[in-house]
Parts: structure tokens; sequence; C-alpha cells
């Protein structure tokens, strides 16, 4: 696939969580961000193809890529094992959301909360993954992404390691700033249109809320209910 713009080509390089295997740059460009990311591409003993703005354009999806691109392979996923190393380890599980730049932004927002791990139904992001690293400015290419097969299956497993499940949901919920999320603890939420499956329901602990200033009655949408369940944690994690 080709990556577009220093943000995702910069993030591929250094999370190294795919192979890059080719860079291409305006002959023209000359800048320090652009020198930094040639610099880590010539360590990697990656090739750099210099060409003109036309023929980046040529090559490109869109115009907003800066004179940068990247043919880069599949992102390597992991595992929820392997992205549980932490004394309080801070999960969020997302189910129903299509929208490629909104999975983006939500991982922007947890990785830069410190979120350990995110998980998803398993399905093939593939043709948005380029999508998905450029709306999340690269955070996902830093963010653990577990693809799951099966979601009860593996919150049964954090639970039996004393991770704690909320839920962003109304009934019987709690409002959100109420929940204390101090040692392990998952938060899972749900897209506007089918929310959360029945079979992670059932293995939720607490379910929350975020209160509404007035009586309007639509849902938040998913990465604006991460922004604000995510910073809370932070909030309440905060050493200082």
């Amino acid at each position: 696939m080709i990556l577009e713009g220093s943000l995702s080509v910069k993030a591929a390089l250094l999370a190294g969580r795919r192979t890059v295997s080719k860079l291409y740059v305006d002959q023209k460009k000359d800048d320090k961000d652009t020198a930094f990311i040639l610099r880590t591409a010539s360590r990697k003993h990656i090739p750099i193809v210099r060409l003109t703005r036309e023929e980046i354009d040529a090559m490109a999806q869109g115009r907003t890529h800066g004179g940068i691109l990247a043919e880069a392979g599949e992102r390597r996923l992991q595992t929820l094992r392997d992205s549980f190393d932490s004394t309080d380890p801070f999960f969020v599980l997302v189910e129903g959301v299509e929208d490629p730049f909104n999975l983006g932004y939500m991982m922007r927002t947890l990785y830069s909360a410190g979120c350990d791990g995110l998980l998803l139904r398993k399905r093939n992001w593939d043709n948005a993954d380029a999508t998905i690293l450029r709306s999340s400015a690269g955070a996902s290419e830093y963010l653990n992404v577990i693809m799951s097969e099966d979601l009860p299956k593996d919150l049964q497993w954090l639970k039996e390691r004393g991770v704690r499940l909320f839920a962003a949901m109304r009934k019987d919920a709690m409002v959100y700033t109420a929940a204390d999320y101090s040692g392990g603890i998952l938060l899972a939420i749900g897209g506007e249109m089918r929310g959360l499956s029945s079979g992670v329901l059932k293995e939720i602990d607490q379910n929350i809320y975020i209160p509404y200033a007035n009586d309007f009655r639509a849902a938040l949408n998913a990465s604006s209910a991460a922004a604000v369940l995510a910073y809370e944690v932070v909030r309440q994690r905060r050493k200082d």
C-alpha cells in the first residue's frame, strides 16, 4: 500500500510495526521534518526515490501528501497477552464503528491518553489502513491493536486478572466521573447505530454514562465519547 504524508510515513518508520520498502519524496522538498525522515530511512537501508511533484501527485490518492509517500506492507497486530504488561492496564474495546476516519480519530485520542491496547472484533481493515493512519495522525502505528476472534472470551481473560470492565451505556449506569478507574480497567464503547453486543454487555461490571447539559437525546459519536471517558482516566491517574 501507499502511505501519504510525513506524519504517516514517520510513524510507520519509527513504530516498526510494518515493513517500509521504499520512499518517494518531492525533489524540491527540503525541511527539517523531511530530513529526519530521510535519515531514518537511510539508517534502515530503505531506498529513497526523488520525484517531481507531478509524479508524486500521480501516485497518491489525495492531494494532502505534502510531497512524501512510502510503499509499505500490512501492519502487524498485537495480542492481548503481549499488551498486558502494565500493573494498571488501561484497555478500550470498540464495537460497531465502521467509519475509518472515526476509528482513526479515536486511536489518536486513546494513544495520547495512555491506552495500553484497543480491542476490536476481528475484521479486515486493510483497505482502510492508510485512512486510519492519516486520521490518527500516526497514532494508530504506536497503539497496541488487538483483533479479537472472541470478545467475551477475551473479557473473561481480563477479568480473571483483576481488570474491571466499564461500558458506556445508560441503563443502570453511574455518572462516569463517579467511577474509580484506578487499577486495571477496560472501557467498552459502542458505535451510535449498533452499540455493544449482548455478549460483551454480559461481561461488564459497571455501566457509566456522560451527563448532558440539556435534554438532548442523541448519543455522542464513539470518538467523542472515547475522548471524554479516556481523559477522565488520565485525570484520575495523574500523579501531580
